[in-house]
């Protein structure tokens, strides 16, 4: 059950960003989709589809496992490819995130 809840999440918030982004063109029909999915990434339709496409992805990781989890391994990941824990500590003071979790992601750094 849980993950299909997670999966309707994850289709759930692209098809929320298509519509917005439809509304914002001003247009009705295809012409709102056409021009919608070309101006929601780089090179056309086919860059909005894979916007889309990368928005589930990230939809369904964060359903699944929850922001900590995430950016945790984000910066585990960071740390094993060779970056300094000076150079992640002013990455994740850059995040746009709670200063809860740039706390609980300071001391995860800490522990490496």
């Amino acid at each position: 059950m849980d993950k299909l809840i997670s999966k309707l999440v994850g289709l759930g918030v692209p098809a929320v960003v298509l519509v917005i982004a439809m509304g914002t063109t001003g247009l009705s029909g295809a012409a709102a989709i056409t021009a919608a999915l070309a101006s929601l990434g780089p090179f056309g339709m086919l860059g909005g589809i894979g916007t889309l496409g990368v928005i589930t992805i990230i939809s369904q990781g964060l359903s699944e496992y929850g922001f900590d989890a995430i950016f945790t391994a984000l910066i585990k990941e960071f740390f094993k490819k060779g970056e300094t824990k000076s150079s992640i500590y002013k990455k994740i003071s850059k995040y746009p995130i709670s200063k809860a979790l740039k706390r609980k992601l300071k001391e995860e750094l800490e522990k490496l």
